[in-house]
């Protein structure tokens, strides 16, 4: 696995972790934090992600690039609200597309199945 597409699914995984903290505030409004700045790298990374798997052959590549879109959809939903409080959050936390890409990156990570080239 090439080293950027590590830092990419380190962005996803560290973020997601920032997010569920975040989610337990019950905060009304991102107002101080660094929630915003979280998600647009998280919403990076899912586009570098595309990038980089969306021209690798086999299966999974390609199961990852279309999590990663969907995902990445919904990152940014949320990024494009005037406010992003702890339960908006917290429904962006369950969304399946944000959970299906996480436990591909995991996938991913642990069996190191990326030819990825950079």
């Amino acid at each position: 696995m090439s080293n950027s597409l590590h830092e990419n699914i380190e962005v996803i995984e560290s973020g997601y972790e920032f997010l569920l903290a975040y989610a337990a505030q019950g905060r009304e409004s991102d107002d101080g934090s660094d929630t915003r700045a979280t998600l647009s790298g998280m919403s990076d990374a899912t586009v570098a992600i595309v990038t980089s798997l969306g021209d690798e052959d086999g299966e999974f590549p390609a199961v990852v690039v279309d999590d990663s879109r969907k995902a990445g959809a919904a990152i940014r939903l949320v990024l494009g609200q005037d406010k992003i409080s702890s339960e908006l959050v917290d429904n962006l936390n369950a969304s399946i597309h944000l959970r299906a890409l996480l436990t591909d990156l995991f996938l991913l990570s642990e069996t190191g199945n990326s030819n990825q080239r950079d």
